[in-house]
């Protein structure tokens, strides 16, 4: 059974699930701020859930190919969509700043800020 590292807990989940919906279940959220209510729900079309991860995860859907390729994403991030990524083994993933996630550790470096998000108030 996958194991899904996420602000410092474990998350346990079936092979297959997507990674939005098990963060969800496990009331955490891979969305910021106002995002966790202004988002399209799991369709991959906002791109709110966009997030960093490391481990066993399904290839890019067509869908989350084209939101990421729209900014303020860009394709060359590295970032998934939660919504669209199906967790197929252990993975760690990161939730950065920014309304849609967006802002990885390089912008965040040169801005003196932290490179992830760690806790929502």
């Amino acid at each position: 059974m996958p194991t899904i590292d996420f602000r410092g807990r474990e998350i346990e989940c079936d092979r297959g699930r997507i990674l939005r919906d098990v963060l969800l279940e496990a009331d955490e959220s891979p969305h910021n701020g106002r995002a966790n209510y202004l988002n399209c729900r799991g369709h991959g079309t906002c791109g709110t859930c966009a997030v960093a991860i490391e481990g066993a995860v399904s290839e890019p859907t067509a869908a989350e190919r084209r939101r990421l390729s729209i900014p303020p994403h860009d394709p060359d991030s590295g970032l998934r969509l939660s919504c669209q990524t199906r967790v197929d083994g252990d993975v760690v993933v990161r939730k950065y700043d920014g309304f849609w996630g967006q802002h990885g550790p390089a912008e965040d470096d040169e801005a003196g800020e932290s490179p992830a998000v760690e806790d929502e108030a």
